[in-house]
C-alpha cells in the first residue's frame, strides 16, 4: 500500500481563540501541531500582555483527549513573568500513551484564551469497523435496486450561464425509489473526449456556479442528492440525518448514497466523457458521498478527492461533537430507539465501514481544528483505505481546507492519471 502524508501550513488562518483577561497567546506553528514517533510532541507558545503592561497572572495549560475534555491528561499551572512591553516563551514536552488527537486549552486565571487541537501519530488512529455481517449484501441489494430504475437523464442548456469555452446544462436524473435528483454540468464546446469531475454537495449547501470559461479541458458536474441543493425545492425528508432512522432499508442515506452512484451513471453515458478518467470530489457531507461513491461504484471512478468528510465513526463522532449527535438522539428518543439500535442502524452508512471497499486512489484533506467533522473521524476512515492514498493535513483549518492549496493539488492529482 502506498502511503504519503503532506502538511500545509496556512499563513492566513489562526487557531481558534476566545477573549478573556489580559494575557495574549501566540501558538508556535513551526511543527504544524502534529508529530510522529520517535518525535516527542512539543507545544510552544508566546505569552504577552494585551495592553503592554507587566503581567504575573497565573495561567494553566491543559491537555485532554478529543473524546472527553472533562478529564485532563496533563495539567500544567504556572505564573506569567512578563515585564512591560516584553513577551514570555513557554514550552511543554508532552508524552502520550497512544496515537490520537488531543485538545489543548490555555487559561488566564480560569478564563479560556486559546483552544486548539494537536495530533500524535495521526495515521495510527484506530477505530475498528463495526459493520454487520450482511453489510455487503445490504449495499449490493441497493445497487441492484438502483440498476433496475432507468436514469431518464435530461439536459437543458442554461443559455444565460453558458460561455465561449463551455456550455452549461441543468440535469435531472431518476434515482432509487424513482426520486428525481438534479445537478448542473459544464461541457467544453470543442469536440473531443474529456475527463470529468463530479462534485458532491455538502449538508444543506446552496447551489453554486462554476465559471464556464475558467477552463476548457474538463467536464465538471455539480450534483446534489435527494432533497438537497438543486433538489431542495422538492425536499420531503425534513432534516435528512433523522429521516427513517429506525430502518436502514428506508433511511435517508441509503437513497442519498445511491444518488451519488446515479451521478456516475449519468456522466458515464455522455459521449464526450473519457470514461477512464471520471473523478469525484466533495467536502463535509460531499466528502462522505465521495468516499461512498468510491466504495460502491465497482471501479468506475479513476480517483477521488474527499476532504473533511462527514458520516464517519459514529460512536466516537458523537462523543466529540454535539451535532449531529443531538439531532440523532432527539429523533431516536421520539421513535423509541435505543443507543445500541442507533449505532447498529448507522453502521450501514458509516464511511469507516465502507472504506475497505474503495479500490481507486484517494487524496484526502483534513482540517486539524475541525469542530464539525473532527480529524479523529476523518482518520478513522482514512486508515482503513487499502488503495493508494495520500493525506493533506491543514493544521490551522477548521471545517474547511485551504482552497488556494487544495485546488492546485487536486488538479495535479487528476492530471497524474492521464
Amino acid at each position: 500500500m502506498k502511503k504519503e502524508i503532506f502538511v500545509t501550513l496556512l499563513a492566513i488562518a489562526s487557531v481558534g481563540s476566545m477573549a478573556a483577561r489580559d494575557l495574549k497567546v501566540d501558538v508556535d506553528m513551526s511543527h504544524n501541531l502534529w508529530w510522529e514517533a520517535p518525535e516527542v510532541p512539543c507545544v510552544k507558545f508566546t505569552l504577552s500582555d494585551s495592553l503592554g503592561n507587566a503581567n504575573t497572572s497565573p495561567f494553566t495549560f491543559r491537555v485532554t483527549s478529543d473524546r472527553d475534555e472533562s478529564k485532563p491528561l496533563m495539567n500544567f499551572q504556572e505564573k506569567a513573568s512578563i515585564t512591560p512591553g516584553s513577551t514570555q516563551k513557554v514550552t511543554y514536552m508532552l508524552k502520550f500513551a497512544e496515537p490520537g488527537f488531543y485538545k489543548c486549552f490555555i487559561e488566564d486565571e480560569g478564563n479560556l484564551i486559546k483552544q486548539f487541537n494537536i495530533g500524535y501519530e495521526p495515521t495510527l488512529v484506530s477505530s475498528l469497523p463495526d459493520n454487520k455481517s450482511d453489510f455487503n449484501k445490504f449495499w449490493d441489494t441497493a445497487l441492484a435496486d438502483l440498476a433496475a430504475i432507468p436514469g431518464d437523464f435530461t439536459m437543458t442548456e442554461v443559455t444565460e450561464l453558458s460561455g465561449q469555452k463551455r456550455k452549461v446544462y441543468d440535469v435531472t436524473m431518476q434515482s432509487l425509489e424513482n426520486e428525481t435528483v438534479k445537478g448542473r454540468i459544464y461541457i467544453p464546446v470543442a469536440e473531443g473526449k474529456y475527463p470529468a469531475l463530479i462534485f458532491y454537495n455538502g449538508y444543506g449547501s446552496k447551489p453554486w456556479d462554476i465559471d464556464p470559461d475558467g477552463r476548457d479541458d474538463l467536464i465538471e458536474f455539480v450534483t446534489s442528492v435527494r432533497g438537497q441543493m438543486y433538489s431542495q425545492p422538492d425536499n420531503k425528508y425534513g432534516d435528512w440525518i433523522r429521516y427513517h432512522l429506525d430502518d436502514p432499508n428506508t433511511y435517508y442515506y441509503r437513497g442519498a448514497y445511491m444518488d451519488a452512484i446515479r451521478a456516475i451513471d449519468f456522466v458515464e453515458q455522455l459521449p464526450m466523457v473519457d470514461t477512464n478518467r471520471i473523478f469525484a470530489e466533495g467536502g463535509s457531507q460531499g466528502g462522505a458521498l465521495t468516499l461512498a461513491a468510491g466504495a460502491l461504484c465497482n471501479g468506475r471512478l479513476r480517483a477521488i478527492m474527499p476532504y473533511i468528510p462527514f458520516m464517519s465513526d459514529f460512536p466516537d463522532y458523537f462523543k466529540i461533537v454535539s451535532w449531529p449527535a443531538n439531532a440523532v438522539e432527539e429523533e431516536a428518543a421520539k421513535i423509541g430507539l435505543s443507543t445500541a439500535q442507533i449505532y447498529q442502524n448507522l453502521s450501514y452508512f458509516d464511511i469507516k465501514n465502507l472504506a475497505r471497499r474503495i479500490e481507486c486512489p484517494v487524496m484526502m484533506g483534513i482540517g486539524l481544528q475541525d469542530p464539525v467533522c473532527p480529524p479523529h473521524t476523518n482518520m478513522a476512515s482514512y486508515v482503513l483505505i487499502k488503495s493508494p492514498k495520500q493525506l493533506h493535513i491543514y493544521p490551522t483549518c477548521g471545517h474547511t481546507v485551504d482552497y488556494s492549496d487544495w485546488n492546485p493539488r487536486r488538479d495535479a492529482f487528476m492530471a497524474s492519471f492521464n
